[in-house]
């Protein structure tokens, strides 16, 4: 019994070995697989080939940063255009607490320019001023004092107009003098009629056109307008303003 216990302790020892052995052999098999698997660079290229692939690989890297940055720049511009498409310029002077340039949101009225200039000051003579009027890009707008001397007497309660020289487009005359341009797409007939072979018929026909198809755009389009060619139009072109 002794005898047989023993035979089987060398056998379990036997075995033992035997996998011992086959567990190394397996391991170092797949260890040379490995190391046969990974590509030593330096034993095939050349010094200068593996710096040419390290300077290809940056370059990439540089491109794909120079991408990213026109298109951030990209992204930037299109949003700062959008928001100007929707905004106006104007001109605000006269009796508020900040004259110079503000820039409105497109449909501004000439309330919101007092509101952004920071306010009328104690002289500001409101009466003179249609609040609710709609500003349009590249207007200057004059508050008035209160001792201003030229007041509007027929004082207008409902109006459509910006109020009493409130609204002031220049244009430096032939003479060297100064003169208001015309809106042609606010001023009433009697305006239209000081324009220079702009009569009765013809203003009336203007004040038609923009009714019916909407503001003149520019100035331009009111050759759009039935006899208004471009001999007549040249002749008032420096005197009016959309």
């Amino acid at each position: 019994m002794n005898n047989l216990n023993k035979k089987q302790k060398i056998i379990v020892i036997i075995i033992g070995i035997i996998l011992i052995t086959i567990i190394g052999i397996i391991g170092f098999i797949i260890s040379n697989k490995e190391e046969e698997s990974t590509i030593d660079l330096s034993s095939i290229l050349s010094d200068e080939d593996i710096k040419n692939l390290e300077s290809g690989n940056q370059n990439n890297i540089n491109n794909e940063q120079n991408s990213e940055n026109i298109n951030s720049a990209q992204t930037e511009n299109t949003a700062e255009n959008n928001t100007l498409e929707n905004k106006i310029i104007v001109h605000i002077t006269g009796e508020v607490k900040k004259t110079g340039i503000l820039t409105l949101n497109e449909g501004a009225r000439i309330a919101d320019a007092i509101k952004a200039a920071g306010g009328t000051t104690n002289n500001a003579d409101l009466d003179q001023v249609n609040l609710a009027y709609q500003l349009q890009d590249g207007q200057k707008i004059y508050i008035p004092n209160k001792n201003d001397k030229e007041k509007n007497i027929a004082k207008e309660y409902i109006t459509s107009e910006s109020g009493n020289n409130v609204i002031i487009e220049e244009n430096t005359s032939e003479a060297g003098g100064i003169s208001k341009k015309v809106n042609i797409n606010q001023a009433k007939q009697s305006e239209l009629e000081t324009l220079p072979g702009i009569g009765e018929a013809m203003a009336n026909r203007i004040i038609e056109y923009r009714e019916q198809n909407g503001k003149f755009q520019k100035i331009e389009d009111l050759k759009n307008v039935k006899g208004i060619g471009e001999a007549k139009f040249n002749k008032i072109k420096e005197l009016i303003t959309v």
